[in-house]
């Protein structure tokens, strides 16, 4: 099983849920962060536009699934086609367990 962990520059998260839908990815996870990369946040101007501001951190969204091996190369692609901006990390899961009937394995997810 892998992780993938996804951060999005802009809110393309419906679009990627779509997709996942499509291939039979039921669990996701979504949160909404603010963080800083290499470039730069837009400029906001303030007080009637005499004064601009640049803001530290800004407006991301970060999105977790868990999916069987032979499913991580279709996720991706998903998330490249639909995803605009932004970053994916993969990772591997060792274990999995279900709190609930403490089953193991890929039968969890």
């Amino acid at each position: 099983m892998f992780k993938i962990e996804v951060i999005l520059g802009k809110n393309d998260v419906m679009a990627i849920s779509e997709g996942l839908k499509e291939i039979g990815i039921g669990g996701l996870t979504v949160s909404k962060v603010r963080g800083r990369g290499k470039k730069p946040g837009p400029e906001i101007h303030a007080s009637k536009g005499s004064e601009i501001f640049v803001p530290q951190f800004n407006d991301k969204y970060h999105l977790e699934v868990i999916v069987a091996d032979s499913k991580e190369d279709e996720v991706i692609a998903i998330i490249k086609e639909k995803g605009r901006i932004g970053k994916i990390f993969v990772s591997q899961v060792l274990r999995a367990v279900d709190i609930a009937t403490g089953a193991e394995g890929e039968s969890t997810i």
